[in-house]
């Protein structure tokens, strides 16, 4: 199996080359771009597992950017910027990014944060399952689409895959804040809180759940959240 590939999208070459540099020698197989078309460009024949995305492009907005990598990439997203304001990275997560670096960092944490990435929420049954039916719904998570009875499907970002493959992987078991910050790494705080609502809200939202009485995904208040659902996990 070839080492996980990442894609370093930044303008600045310095920095390209320190992430580049840091993470070969980590293992893992890099690229990079300077410009957000080239980096479009690219995917249309790349699958990178893991995308370092700078929001200050010169040619395109790069939060835009992160929420369309979120809607239409399996690849997990780590934003790397110098907007510190805790709206920034509240905004960044919301809008699908998994991680947010504040420049300027260390290559060492840039390592360590995505192989945090990479590791999947800590499966105790399925194994290499790849596919789950629960409730009149399958997830694949090979293609990251819910698809429901009458075969119609609804994607899902890599972010909002985390969130419900920790759900599947421990049905009917109170998940808590601190279990899903452990889980899915990221800085504890405000940040990943409101990211986790919003992903947890979207996919309430693809479930067709009533947001005011969901019926899969429950909140205890002040404790976390239960999965209601039966879960059979499949190989794909």
């Amino acid at each position: 199996m070839s080492a996980p590939l990442v894609a370093i999208l930044d303008d600045e070459p310095a920095i390209r080359r320190m992430l580049s540099d840091a993470l070969d020698e980590a293992g893992f197989r890099t690229v990079g771009y300077g410009r957000a078309t080239e980096f479009e460009a690219a995917l249309r024949n790349l699958k990178p597992d893991v995308c370092l995305v700078d929001l200050g492009l010169p040619d395109r907005d790069g939060l835009t950017l992160v929420h369309r990598l979120a809607l239409e990439s399996g690849a997990a997203i780590i934003i790397i910027s110098g907007r510190a304001q805790v709206q920034d990275r509240v905004t960044g997560l919301e809008l699908g990014a998994d991680d947010y670096i504040i420049k300027p960092f260390e290559p060492a944490e840039v390592v360590a944060r995505v192989r945090a990435r990479l590791r999947s929420p800590k499966a105790e049954t399925t194994g290499s399952a790849a596919i789950a039916d629960f409730a009149g719904w399958t997830a694949h998570f090979d293609r990251y689409v819910l698809e429901n009875g009458a075969g119609l499907e609804t994607p899902f970002s890599h972010a909002e895959g985390e969130v419900l493959r920790l759900f599947l992987d421990a049905p009917k078991r109170l998940i808590t804040r601190a279990q899903m910050q452990e889980a899915l790494g990221g800085a504890a705080g405000e940040s990943f809180d409101r990211a986790m609502d919003v992903r947890i809200s979207r996919l309430r939202t693809k479930l067709g759940e009533d947001p005011k009485n969901p019926k899969l995904i429950k909140t205890i208040y002040g404790a976390g959240y239960i999965f209601l659902g039966d879960v059979t996990w499949r190989s794909g």
